[in-house]
């Protein structure tokens, strides 16, 4: 993601995860019918095919042995998330990481924070 890109969801007020590399890995949203976002199935950052996906456990963004995938519990550069514009944590199994989310509870953390549309 280049800086404008970044800079304009930011100013939108926009919840999304980017990997420690840059790279854009999707739209913090349930809406499964929304193409960027990471519960699409079909889509470049919610399906376990996709390279830019952190649900495919073989992609640099997936898999538990790559530094920037959220499943590596040893990684210090897990994904970053942004809640509704603002950097509220990262996207880890790694405990002792402070600010961590699982990601095998991520719904349920969109849920709270009411990540719907």
């Amino acid at each position: 993601m280049n800086i404008n890109d970044f800079n304009n969801r930011i100013a939108r007020c926009e919840s999304f995860l980017i990997a420690s590399d840059g790279q854009f890995l999707g739209k913090l949203s349930l809406n499964r019918y929304d193409i960027d976002s990471i519960s699409y199935e079909y889509g470049l950052y919610g399906s376990i095919y996709s390279a830019t996906s952190f649900k495919n456990q073989y992609s640099t963004y997936g898999s538990p042995y790559s530094s920037l995938s959220p499943y590596n519990p040893y990684t210090s550069t897990p994904p970053t998330i942004y809640l509704r514009g603002q950097r509220v944590g990262f996207l880890s199994k790694n405990k002792y990481l402070f600010g961590s989310i699982d990601p095998d509870s991520l719904n349920t953390w969109m849920q709270n924070n009411g990540l719907y549309y």
